[in-house]
């Protein structure tokens, strides 16, 4: 006997109409309902279809019908209601009907979603930099020269695989840089040159490479300016920067590489590509450069202003939107106001003579240029 008397729903009319599909075929079947211990389905000459109320879900249908799905039926069975009063009932007896509701399941995937979203945002702002401190000190020294290697070759096609090789101007500026390498405490293997471009630029590489453009140096006005860009650039090598900045940007193609020994992928494409010419280091690591910037010109006894007013001539105020040696810098007055606070007068003897800069100043142009 039922554990309650059954009623039997009215037969399908209009406006209460019951409509079923039992999911082996595609057949539009009309069925009364009758509440027992479980929801019962019937139809004449048919054996009834006996769904258990905890086994029913909501599914979603048009406005003003419940249609209806059964976890133990076929998985296409629906029973559609559009008589309020049975929908009522039903949604009384179903107690589990909205537990895989499809709003509550779109629900769920924006929700993951958002949350994965936010995950990523996270890894990129906060967990990328940190695994990019933590992995550049464990990156060997040859597999860094090797990279520098790589993207060296990016460099040379990128500025028409010329460099000035004035001999005077070339001597001036090896002097340049023995003084201020010296001075920072990097090993001979340092490698430097002069590019014959107009861009304002200077920039480091990794495994001991450091560019000067001419067009920056037909900006200086002395060699303090110079140097002081240069042992800036020194202070990157130094700190190992640009392998960082490459851990940041190059992301997993770096990872792969510095696994299986390929640093002529991708990685080293993108740091050739994007990092390097841009210098798009952090202010972080700027200012870092910076203050070794000052440690070297205070250890040769030279003025740390002239860098920041040579940087300011280069870029104004604002500094220029274009590619030039401030892109992704902090701003110009600021550098200018904090190498001038740490600036003290000459104690120690010129780093080059009047006739030497004037070779450097016309490394260019003296017997040309040749092939890096």
């Amino acid at each position: 006997m039922d554990s309650e008397p059954q009623r039997i729903a009215s037969p399908p009319g209009p406006g209460g109409s019951v409509v079923y599909f039992d999911g082996r075929s595609s057949r539009r079947r009309s069925v009364t309902l009758a509440f027992s211990d479980q929801l019962e389905l019937h139809e004449p000459q048919i054996a009834a279809v006996r769904w258990p109320y905890a086994d029913i879900r909501r599914a979603d249908g048009p406005a003003g019908t419940l249609r209806l799905t059964c976890l133990t039926a076929p998985a296409l069975a629906r029973l559609e209601v559009r008589d309020a009063a049975l929908a009522a009932e039903l949604t009384a007896r179903c107690t589990r009907l909205d537990e895989n509701a499809p709003g509550r399941g779109v629900a769920a995937i924006v929700a993951w979603s958002l949350a994965a979203a936010v995950s990523i945002i996270t890894v990129i702002l906060f967990g990328v930099p940190l695994a990019a401190d933590r992995l550049t000190p464990l990156v060997p020294q040859s597999f860094e020269r090797r990279l520098g290697d790589v993207a060296d070759g990016q460099v040379r096609i990128m500025f028409g695989n010329k460099v000035c090789n004035g001999a005077a101007g070339q001597a001036a500026f090896s002097k340049l840089v023995n003084a201020l390498r010296d001075a920072a405490g990097l090993d001979p293997s340092v490698q430097t040159a002069v590019l014959a471009t107009p861009i304002p630029n200077a920039f480091a590489l990794p495994g001991g490479k450091v560019y000067l453009f001419n067009g920056l140096l037909a900006r200086a006005r002395d060699p303090d300016e110079i140097a002081g860009v240069l042992a800036h650039e020194l202070g990157h090598l130094r700190h190992r920067d640009g392998t960082r900045n490459l851990i940041y940007n190059g992301g997993t193609s770096f990872l792969i590489g510095l696994l299986f020994g390929d640093v002529t992928g991708s990685g080293a494409m993108i740091f050739a590509s994007r990092t390097l010419v841009t210098a798009s280091y952090s202010r972080e690591a700027e200012q870092g450069a910076d203050d070794f910037s000052i440690e070297v010109m205070r250890k040769l006894g030279r003025p740390t202003k002239p860098m920041g007013e040579l940087l300011f001539r280069v870029t104004g105020k604002q500094g220029d939107k274009g590619l030039s040696f401030l892109a992704g810098h902090p701003l110009t007055e600021d550098r200018l106001r904090h190498m001038t606070e740490a600036s003290r007068p000459a104690s120690g003897p010129p780093l080059l003579t009047g006739d030497e800069w004037q070779s450097l100043k016309t490394i260019c142009k003296t017997a040309g240029a040749g092939k890096i």
